[in-house]
């Protein structure tokens, strides 16, 4: 799948995918907490308060819903700029309150994280760390200059300087450690579902060009008789029209447009001319036909095939799934684009185990990413004389992913490595020095021959449209 669309989708707005009634929803719940709050503190605890500035403070917020629900529509999204001014004005709003009600001497100091951990849950970094950075200010402020609290009798509530400085450090490494925590863990969703969408589409896409292949294919058969029939009785009239020049070369011409029908099915049933049931075939066609769009690409590709021990001499016969063939033709694109020269697609089979496995000449994967080869969005620093060498190659590990993603999907396992490194166990020749990749299924898994997965020999049945 071409990068540029992946870089379309990782650039949508984050935010826009929280509606503003949300937030509205969850600043009602705030104002109704914050109601309460106050009514206790000043009825059952009698606790002297500056209660006009809170209650305007709630009521601006207030104000604010009531406005956010009239003017805007329900289903209203918001931006990167529009969620991050109204959790900004929710957060200056709560610490307007604290201020007027103790401070960090408050117990309730500690909702502050909760703007945060929301913006980094439904904004950018820029933006969280505005919000995270305001909220470590207001802390700050908070802890020094405040409205005292004070009881029935003006006595002041105030916790001992050691637990408020601790309260202080307490909030400030939560603000850091949960909004940086929200952040990472929310990139990550979104980079694994923007990646199983794009596998989604990668797999649609190869159903439908094979659904295609199966259709051309049907057609080219089909018509075959028809079109030979009428190729042998104009090439009989024309025998027999010698005498009428006018009526032998609108013969002619109907002759020379069947063949080249004939033409056109061939070449456009080409890719599954030698697939009889399009649902299955051999083993060496199915890695051949995954390996078809790189074969002209200034590397070569060799290809062996064969039985290990314990193996019948005689190839499997698999299903020909879009999952194998788009996973097998996004290890060999792998191969191609990091190799120096050659690439080598072996492929073996036991009584149990088919096995697929392509190696290169190129320098190997890097050491520390082994470890995340198969995880969406892998960027690394390309070095200059990569880029020199491979100016036009940005790829982020999204290719690799969808691979694993979709071979897995058919029942194989992936094992990644390096041929040189010698913690691991590959037999290779001294020429294959790159990467390894190797692709294992249980032969029950993909085998079209024995088992569940056995596909009927017959005549092929109408496609129901």
């Amino acid at each position: 799948m071409p990068e540029t669309n992946i870089g379309l989708w990782r650039g949508q707005e984050r935010s826009s995918w929280i509606r503003l009634r949300t937030l509205i929803w969850l600043r009602w719940v705030a104002i109704v907490g914050q109601v309460a709050a106050i009514t206790i503190a000043q009825r059952v605890y009698h606790l002297q308060l500056e209660l006009w500035l809170c209650y305007l403070a709630i009521g601006i917020s207030a104000a604010a819903n009531v406005g956010a629900i009239l003017f805007f529509p329900e289903n209203k999204r918001l931006s990167e700029f529009e969620g991050f001014v109204t959790i900004l004005f929710d957060l200056l709003q709560l610490g307007f309150l604290l201020y007027l009600t103790g401070g960090l001497n408050n117990p309730f100091a500690l909702l502050l994280l909760g703007p945060v951990v929301i913006s980094a849950n439904m904004m950018g970094l820029r933006s969280t760390l505005l919000i995270g950075g305001t909220a470590i200010v207001l802390v700050s402020i908070l802890a020094n200059w405040h409205l005292p609290l004070k009881t029935e009798l003006g006595y002041v509530l105030r916790v001992p300087e050691i637990f408020l400085f601790g309260n202080w450090i307490a909030t400030v490494i939560a603000i850091i450690f949960l909004g940086g925590y929200s952040l990472r863990i929310s990139s990550e969703m979104r980079s694994m579902s923007d990646a199983l969408s794009a596998t989604q589409l990668a797999l649609s896409r190869e159903q439908k060009l094979t659904d295609l292949g199966g259709v051309v294919a049907a057609a080219a058969h089909e018509l075959g008789t028809p079109l030979a029939t009428i190729k042998l009785t104009s090439s009989e009239l024309i025998e027999e029209l010698d005498d009428r020049p006018d009526l032998r070369e609108d013969v002619e011409l109907i002759r020379d447009q069947a063949d080249r029908c004939r033409d056109i099915l061939r070449n456009m049933g080409r890719a599954g001319k030698e697939d009889l049931h399009l649902r299955q075939a051999p083993l060496s066609t199915v890695v051949h036909e995954a390996a078809e769009p790189h074969m002209n690409r200034g590397k070569a590709i060799h290809f062996t095939e064969g039985p290990e021990e314990g193996g019948g001499v005689q190839q499997p016969s698999i299903l020909r799934m879009p999952e194998i063939i788009h996973g097998l033709r996004n290890l060999i694109q792998n191969a191609v684009d990091f190799s120096r020269a050659n690439v080598w697609v072996e492929s073996t089979w036991t009584d149990d185990r088919i096995t697929v496995r392509i190696l290169d000449d190129g320098r190997g994967y890097p050491s520390h990413l082994i470890g995340r080869i198969g995880d969406p969005f892998v960027r690394r620093r390309r070095a200059e004389s990569d880029r020199r060498q491979r100016p036009e190659y940005e790829g982020m590990g999204l290719g690799l992913f969808i691979a694993k993603t979709l071979l897995e999907r058919s029942g194989a396992r992936l094992t990644f490595a390096n041929a040189r490194d010698p913690s691991h166990r590959v037999a290779a020749r001294p020429e294959q020095r790159g990467a390894v990749v190797e692709v294992a299924w249980p032969r029950a898994k993909i085998d079209a021959r024995t088992g569940d997965n056995v596909v009927p020999i017959g005549r092929n049945r109408p496609i129901e449209i």
